[in-house]
């Protein structure tokens, strides 16, 4: 299942949340490196992953 984000309701979203005061520039620019930074991670999250990974093993001194 794929599903499309819709960057600029998250933006917006953040910027009440974290009660910023963000002008049209910056959410552009914003807008910009949040697709630019999906596009980079499209490919790894859209390798298959097995239904049961095995767990990494815990470190006990």
């Amino acid at each position: 299942m794929h599903s499309q984000i819709d960057w600029m309701i998250y933006i917006n979203q953040m910027e009440k949340i974290l009660m910023l005061k963000l002008d049209d520039i910056q959410r552009a620019e914003l807008l910009i490196q949040f697709n630019y930074i999906a596009s980079i991670v499209e490919p790894l999250m859209s390798m298959k992953l097995d239904e049961r990974i095995e767990v990494a093993g815990v470190f006990h001194p």
